[in-house]
């Protein structure tokens, strides 16, 4: 073989190379819910889409059940680039902004229709509070329909007061104290631990998540209000985002589109279907009365009052568009 020949094998082999390299970018995702999860379901979707999309250009490896990073601690991981995507909950920063738990203000958006329409007026100012700390969220997708997990039938908010309540955000822990419960925040993956030491004896969750933490083995009666539907987003670090050739950027922007859309669907039939696990079980599943209803009604009100007094210009304007949009 001349010299010649030989530089230029060296430089096609070199080239190939990088090229496959090029061919193979890989990303860590990381999330806090189980592979039996509708949010993890809706994720692995999304990676094979994104992965078919990009012709096996961009791999995603997901590390689900916070194996690799606690639930409230993914934002953080993704904007220091430590990891390039992951699933957060917006509720679990409501001490930073009043916005991250609108959601979470009971009958505010109390069913499927009026989530959606909360979430459209809440992109904007999620998008620019995201991108001003260099990330992009890909997708949203709503909890189900809550209620509450407690060792009785519940008849009147009479029995609430005292009893030791699970909460996962600022504003349900306020709607608990307003109830009576003696309300604490937990992560997720916490729950079991604490219904076993005595920490807790009641949760205020939806159905899903009943059936994540196998709710059965600790209470025996869902009481279901519906209220509110919580919402979960995936986040990608924005320079990841922008270091992929163009026509992947698309395609794991159009997954996240796609993901939004069955993110929604998938929870209305994930509400239903867990609803049905928890009987199953043994547990006792019923509709929470009139009275704990217009509890829950006067409680929204007071919360709004109290979110509009805590709130910026821009975050009241958020909450503005919204009542309007169902006028």
């Amino acid at each position: 073989m001349s010299f010649f020949t030989r530089i230029t094998a060296g430089l096609a082999a070199t080239v190939a190379l990088a090229t496959a390299v090029q061919a193979e970018t890989k990303w860590v995702m990381a999330s806090g819910y189980p592979e039996d999860s509708f949010f993890t379901k809706n994720i692995r979707m999304f990676i094979d889409e994104v992965e078919k999309a990009s012709n096996g250009e961009l791999k995603i490896d997901l590390r689900p059940n916070g194996e690799l990073i606690k639930l409230d601690a993914i934002r953080r991981a993704v904007q220091s680039g430590q990891i390039q995507i992951g699933e957060i909950r917006f509720g679990v920063y409501g001490n930073e902004s009043p916005m991250y738990v609108l959601d979470s203000l009971p009958n505010v958006a109390g069913d499927y229709e009026a989530g959606w329409r909360l979430m459209e007026a809440q992109k904007p100012w999620f998008d620019e509070k995201f991108n001003a700390d260099g990330m992009t969220i890909l997708a949203y997708h709503p909890w189900p329909g809550q209620g509450f997990y407690t060792k009785f039938p519940v008849e009147s908010t009479d029995q609430f007061q005292g009893v030791k309540m699970r909460i996962y955000s600022t504003s349900t822990q306020r709607m608990g104290e307003l109830l009576g419960f003696d309300a604490t925040i937990l992560p997720y993956a916490e729950v079991p631990q604490a219904f076993s030491t005595g920490l807790i004896d009641a949760l205020f969750t939806s159905g899903q998540t009943g059936n994540d933490i196998q709710a059965w083995d600790y209470v025996d009666h869902f009481t279901y209000t519906g209220s509110m539907h919580n919402k979960n987003g995936i986040i990608v670090n924005t320079r990841a985002l922008q270091a992929l050739p163009e026509e992947v950027q698309k395609a794991v922007i159009a997954a996240g589109e796609a993901a939004t859309k069955r993110g929604w669907e998938m929870s209305k039939e994930a509400g239903e279907a867990s609803v049905a696990v928890l009987k199953e079980h043994g547990m006792t599943v019923a509709d929470a009365p009139e009275q704990l209803q217009q509890k829950m009604d006067e409680i929204g009100k007071v919360m709004i009052e109290e979110w509009s007094a805590s709130a910026s210009p821009d975050e009241k304007a958020v909450l503005d568009a919204y009542l309007a949009s169902g006028s």
